[in-house]
């Protein structure tokens, strides 16, 4: 945990370490949606793993605080970041998350009647289905950006670093 939390700084590291509850809870949702149609999914189990392993990631972020970290600059150290860097990287944040949320909805949802209507020349649904893809690639254009400006500001703060 010490090289960790060394490498990646105490934000990096609860950041990382979130997925160990993140991705059972995203499981959890998942089954609960499938779950009444296809009878297979248990989303009991995934919630209670996602559960145990929320409580396991609050236990290592009390600890956190007591873990000693080397003075060197790294990428997502809140208390090292500069305004411009924060604000790039929580704009990245946020298209990411706009690009999973459409993800997480193209994986759940039954496309057969959007596609039938749009065969069918039905102008609302291409309507619909215009706007879609143009969310997507909206959000990744913008995460893409975004991801570089808060780059180039990682990369002034480090040189405003090196120049003492």
């Amino acid at each position: 945990m010490s090289r960790l939390v060394d490498r990646w700084g105490r934000t990096g590291f609860a950041a990382v370490t979130s997925l160990i509850w993140a991705l059972p809870m995203a499981a959890w949702a998942g089954s609960s949606d499938l779950s009444p149609i296809d009878k297979t999914a248990y989303p009991r189990v995934a919630l209670s793993i996602g559960l145990v392993m929320l409580v396991v990631w609050l236990v290592l972020l009390t600890r956190l605080g007591k873990v000693p970290v080397s003075s060197r600059q790294r990428r997502f150290d809140l208390a090292q970041m500069s305004r411009v860097e924060k604000r790039w990287t929580l704009i990245t944040l946020a298209f990411a998350t706009g690009a999973i949320a459409w993800l997480n909805a193209a994986a759940t949802v039954d496309w057969a009647p959007l596609v039938s209507a749009v065969g069918a020349g039905r102008v609302g649904p291409s309507l619909l289905a215009i706007a879609l893809a143009v969310f997507l690639v909206v959000m990744i254009a913008g995460m893409w950006t975004s991801w570089r400006r808060a780059t180039a500001a990682y990369r002034a703060r480090l040189e405003e670093h090196a120049r003492g």
